[in-house]
């Protein structure tokens, strides 16, 4: 497997190990970006999660702007920013500001969950009425608007979003479903289908979105990023010890007791009913954990199988060098560039 054959970037949610502050997952995160670009990765995209103790991840323009200062060749993105908890028109206009300071670096990868609980989601949302809606391809079309222009009856006419000399960065649209991927090639963008929890088969989704994906403006082609979980150890042992700690950290967010990542000696003391083993057999089943040929092997096959056009890896390791390490470890394996 080489980076010519298939690009591979790392999706980031700021960790929140056991026995740290939460503010400090921010930081590791920076750390994490330098070792990326440093290790060739294509893309660093930051997601967007609301109160979850384990992910620090609440305000990816923030974090962006944070990553692209100390980072400068890497593009960096939103993985994403959850259109409905936002208005369009400040993510316009905070997003060419963005490339304003960042110019053809950075991406606009948007979704349309709330990335969060249901009480948390009204909070953001404000109403019920809020919640409830189901109108993203309005809110799409109104984000597009503010940097190209609306119908000259429209009662938002008069409005630009600013800085108004820069374009919109690419636009990417995020799913774990079939629509995102029908909303990414109706509208002309690009694709990032969420395999790290998607419960579908990502090879039809993405299938779908290539076989009626309409050009636009912005995009001649589809082109589709399928996002995977990947451990990455010297050895197998440890890499198995590794995600047995993350395993235990779904299990919690899965059973109303979310809390921080725990370390792996946490999830080797934890004692596992088989009830419990066999509720988060889903979810290491989709992980590929390993040593780094292990990982590059399983990951090309993945990523074959589903027909995606590049992979963005998300990695939760307890240990902030340990995480590095890992990535450090599949770019090796994975053929990357060094920069």
């Amino acid at each position: 497997m080489t980076s010519e054959a298939m690009p591979l970037s790392v999706l980031d949610l700021s960790p929140v190990p056991t026995g740290t502050k939460p503010s400090e997952a921010l930081h590791e995160t920076l750390e994490l970006a330098k070792t990326a670009e440093a290790a060739g990765y294509s893309r660093f995209w930051l997601a967007e999660h609301h109160n979850i103790p384990s992910v620090a991840s609440s305000t990816p323009e923030v974090m962006i702007a944070a990553v692209a200062g100390v980072t400068s060749t890497i593009r960096v993105g939103s993985g994403g920013i959850m259109l409905p908890n936002h208005s369009p028109l400040k993510v316009a206009e905070t997003f060419r500001v963005l490339a304003g300071l960042h110019p053809g670096r950075i991406d606009l990868g948007i979704g349309r969950a709330p990335g969060t609980d249901q009480r948390t989601a009204l909070a953001l949302r404000r109403s019920r009425e809020a919640l409830a809606a189901d109108d993203f391809p309005d809110q799409y079309a109104e984000l597009r608007a503010y940097a190209e222009g609306f119908p000259a009856d429209h009662p938002f006419a008069p409005i630009t979003a600013q800085p108004s000399d820069v374009p919109l960065p690419p636009v990417w649209i995020l799913g774990s479903s079939t629509y995102g991927g029908q909303a990414a090639a109706i509208l002309g963008t690009g694709f990032a289908y969420a395999g790290h929890f998607g419960t579908l088969d990502p090879a039809g989704v993405i299938g779908k979105y290539k076989e009626i994906f309409q050009p636009s403006a912005e995009r001649a082609e589809p082109h589709a990023i399928l996002a995977l979980a990947a451990i990455v150890a010297e050895t197998e042992e440890r890499a198995q010890q590794l995600a047995q700690a993350n395993a235990l950290s779904m299990l919690r967010l899965r059973s109303g007791r979310p809390g921080p990542l725990p370390s792996p000696e946490e999830a080797a003391a934890y004692p596992w009913s088989e009830g419990e083993k066999a509720a988060v057999e889903e979810w290491t089943n989709v992980v590929s954990v390993g040593t780094p040929d292990q990982v590059a092997a399983d990951l090309g096959r993945r990523a074959n199988q589903a027909g995606a056009d590049e992979l963005i890896i998300t990695t939760a390791i307890h240990d902030p060098a340990e995480r590095r390490h890992s990535f450090t470890l599949l770019a090796e394996a994975w053929g990357l560039k060094p920069r």
